[in-house]
């Protein structure tokens, strides 16, 4: 059996007044749509890369969005009726 299917990801950037980048991404998979925040603060000494702000609120957003949705994921495992299963992958190399 065949699926095929399409997902949007939307990513939002904005930084506010006291220097602080935020991120939020949102999943819409058009039956659920799942929202990732993150943020990322420049520390005074170090020199203002808006990019590296950037980068840092939009990485850390995803991994929230990812973290949801393997819990999502799970859920619906169990849902099923199978026993509980990590999705997690352990981090690191392998071995």
């Amino acid at each position: 059996m065949s699926h095929t299917t399409e997902w949007k990801v939307r990513l939002h950037l904005f930084e506010d007044d006291d220097g602080t980048t935020k991120a939020h991404v949102v999943l819409d998979t058009s039956t659920t749509a799942l929202t990732g925040h993150g943020t990322a603060h420049c520390h005074p000494a170090d020199t203002n890369v808006p990019e590296i702000g950037d980068e840092l609120a939009a990485g850390r957003a995803m991994n929230d969005l990812a973290h949801q949705l393997l819990n999502a994921a799970e859920k619906d495992i169990q849902g099923m009726g199978a026993a509980p299963v990590s999705t997690r992958q352990p981090a690191g190399w392998p071995m």
